[in-house]
C-alpha cells in the first residue's frame, strides 16, 4: 500500500486533499446516492472512511489505491460541485505556499489507474 510519499506529493498537495475531506464536515452534504457513487457502503460509510483517511494523510500513514482514489475523487467533487459539495461556498482555501499544484490530480490519476486494486 503506497504511501503519500511513495506519490511524491508534496506538502501542499497534502493540504489540498486533507481540505478536500475536512471541507465536507463543513458546509458540503452527501447524499447517499453520491456517496454510493463514490463507492462508500452509505453516507456513514464515507463520514467514517473520510475520517480514517484524513488521519492516513496526515500521519503519512500507507493507504490502499482504493483509499487513494475515494480521497481524490471526494476532493474533486467538494471543491467543483454547488450542488452536493461546497463549490461557491468554499471560501478561499489555499496552501501553506498560497496556492495549489495544477497537477496536483493529473499524477494520482495516472498513478492510480496504473493499479488494479
Amino acid at each position: 500500500m503506497p504511501t503519500a510519499a511513495d506519490f511524491g506529493l508534496n506538502d501542499d498537495e497534502l493540504d489540498l486533499l486533507r481540505a478536500g475531506l475536512r471541507e465536507w464536515g463543513g458546509s458540503a452534504r452527501l447524499p447517499h446516492t453520491v456517496a454510493r457513487a463514490m463507492r462508500f457502503e452509505s453516507e456513514a460509510d464515507f463520514t467514517v472512511q473520510r475520517r480514517r483517511t484524513e488521519r492516513s494523510l496526515s500521519q503519512g500513514e500507507p493507504m490502499s489505491f482504493s483509499d487513494w482514489r475515494r480521497v481524490l475523487l471526494a476532493t474533486e467533487v467538494v471543491f467543483a460541485s454547488d450542488v452536493v459539495g461546497s463549490g461557491l461556498r468554499a471560501g478561499p482555501t489555499r496552501s501553506q505556499s498560497g496556492e495549489w499544484s495544477s497537477a496536483t490530480s493529473g499524477w494520482l490519476v495516472s498513478l492510480l489507474s496504473q493499479s488494479s486494486s
